[in-house]
């Protein structure tokens, strides 16, 4: 009895291990991000990823979260490098290396137009999450913390603000029209006269953003 249990176990296990040989390998889920379409093919690390204002919108900096007074600008885009490509579920990074704004005007009283807006301490670090809400997190880089200098042309003459987030700043992405954005943003002034609103409320709505290192310039999708 002892031998034939011995062999019936032996026997099961030999079984067991061919049907594992036997057994096809677990498919892979397609990356975090693809071009294309979702579930497409998996955005390569190093690739170049640009986007201007999704149609229609604007990037503002208004000096309430809710309000409508300061700053609206027609134009704004920027260009980030892949740098972590994970299979979904996970988080994609990004290093964000430009981000620039133009034909930007001002309802601000004594503000007569805006000069310039630059974006400092560039390059930025951008994670993308394939979580629930799609969440993406702006974070800064080894320059320094997220900050932007506005110029303004006023009625006492050129004046300079200087705004920092606290931190990060948070956003998300939306495979419909293959955006990112971000809404009501805090970033606080650290320098600049009065004229300078004490806090600069940052929202924009980017896309479609399209693979600019690939043929024809595929949409990018989060899955």
């Amino acid at each position: 009895m002892r031998i034939r249990r011995t062999l019936g176990a032996a026997a099961l296990a030999a079984a067991a291990l061919a049907t594992a040989a036997g057994a096809p390998a677990q498919a892979a889920g397609p990356a975090v991000l693809t071009h294309g379409s979702a579930g497409g093919t998996a955005v390569a690390v190093g690739d170049v990823l640009t986007a201007g204002l999704a149609p229609g919108n604007y990037a503002t900096f208004y000096s309430s979260a809710t309000g409508t007074s300061g700053i609206k600008c027609a134009v704004s885009s920027f260009s980030a490098t892949v740098t972590a490509n994970p299979d979904a579920p996970g988080v994609a990074t990004e290093q964000l290396n430009s981000h620039t704004f133009g034909s930007c005007t001002a309802n601000v009283i004594g503000v007569m137009s805006v000069q310039s807006i630059t974006v400092n301490n560039l390059p930025y670090t951008n994670a993308v999450s394939d979580a629930a809400g799609n969440p993406v997190t702006l974070g800064p880089g080894g320059a320094g913390p997220l900050q932007t200098t506005v110029v303004l042309n006023t009625i006492l003459g050129t004046t300079t603000c200087v705004y920092r987030a606290p931190g990060s700043i948070s956003g998300t992405t939306n495979n419909t029209g293959q955006t990112i954005g971000f809404a009501a943003q805090p970033f606080t002034k650290v320098s600049g006269p009065s004229t300078c609103f004490a806090t600069g409320w940052f929202s924009a709505t980017y896309g479609p953003v399209i693979d600019s290192s690939v043929a024809g310039s595929p949409h990018v999708y989060v899955n």
